[in-house]
């Protein structure tokens, strides 16, 4: 059956071990191609040096809270549409997952007859089957012949695997903060700063006071109706950020980004082109203000 097909059943779709969702909520949320609007960037960077670190899931199946599995990883509109703007602003950007093992897509969300996103695929297709190992980044403390000049954490519900609670990440996030790197993060990627906090315990967290657009936990509890999800989440990461002491400014998704400092957040697909636009305004900013 094609991933685009007229059934409108909300029933979610079984993939072997896990579930994909409906057709009927596919056919609300998914698209075959993005809304990425190419931008050309007179100032964009020369030097070949300064990356964008990518922080990717590694897992695909979120176990849901009546034990099913939601067959998930990072969604690829979130992840590669702001990544074209970065190669359009001179910014190439190197993955990293945990331990190194292939990048996990939520392939039901794929825009497959979108011309750009195909490019940026098989550009990185090796990378994205063989990433870098986050585990021996830190294990080296952060060095590389790269500059990376911000970590980005995509979306997806897979950004709330094995990210939240991993120490490697703790360290790198808390290595940004220090190195006054930029943490740019879109729709579930917050969630992956929950990784930051000692034992759950904010008094040590660097984000403590920011705010964020990003995919509202009241959101995430509406998806089993459309059987985008075959249960109930089997936890909010959004609360969990709060008693962190972050805000998240929306409740619902409209494409909506925001700045706080050096902290640059999206609230779902929608916002993906803005999200890579806004991000690129900030880091070329950056840079040029250090030349004056």
């Amino acid at each position: 059956m094609s991933l685009f097909s007229n059934d409108l059943s909300k029933e979610p779709v079984f993939d072997g071990i896990g579930y994909e969702p409906s057709f009927f909520s596919r056919k609300a949320m998914v698209s075959s191609k993005t809304d990425y609007s190419k931008k050309s960037y007179s100032d964009g960077n020369t030097d070949p040096t300064k990356k964008i670190l990518v922080v990717c899931t590694e897992e695909r199946y979120m176990t849901m809270k009546n034990g099913k599995k939601f067959s998930t990883g990072n969604h690829p509109v979130e992840t590669l549409v702001p990544i074209l703007h970065f190669e359009e602003a001179g910014y190439e950007v190197e993955f990293c997952t945990p331990t190194g093992h292939s990048v996990k897509f939520e392939m039901w969300a794929m825009p497959y007859e979108d011309e750009d996103i195909g490019k940026i695929l098989e550009k990185y297709n090796s990378q994205l089957a063989s990433p870098k190992s986050l585990k021996d980044f830190v294990a080296s403390n952060m060095k590389s012949d790269a500059e990376y000049v911000a970590v980005f954490i995509p979306g997806g519900h897979g950004a709330m695997l094995g990210l939240p609670e991993n120490e490697d990440l703790k360290k790198l996030i808390k290595w940004v903060a220090a190195e006054d790197k930029y943490l740019l993060a879109i729709c579930h990627g917050p969630a992956a700063m929950l990784s930051a906090a000692t034992n759950g315990s904010g008094t040590d967290f660097p984000y403590k006071g920011y705010k964020i657009n990003s995919f509202p936990d009241e959101m995430d509890l509406t998806l089993p109706e459309s059987g985008y999800q075959p249960g109930e989440m089997p936890w909010f990461y959004g609360q969990k950020l709060k008693e962190l002491g972050i805000e998240i400014l929306n409740k619902e998704i409209a494409g909506d980004c925001h700045v706080d400092r050096k902290l640059i957040t999206g609230d779902s697909p929608l916002a993906a082109d803005e999200f890579g636009k806004v991000c690129v305004r900030e880091l070329l900013a950056n840079e040029k203000s250090k030349l004056t």
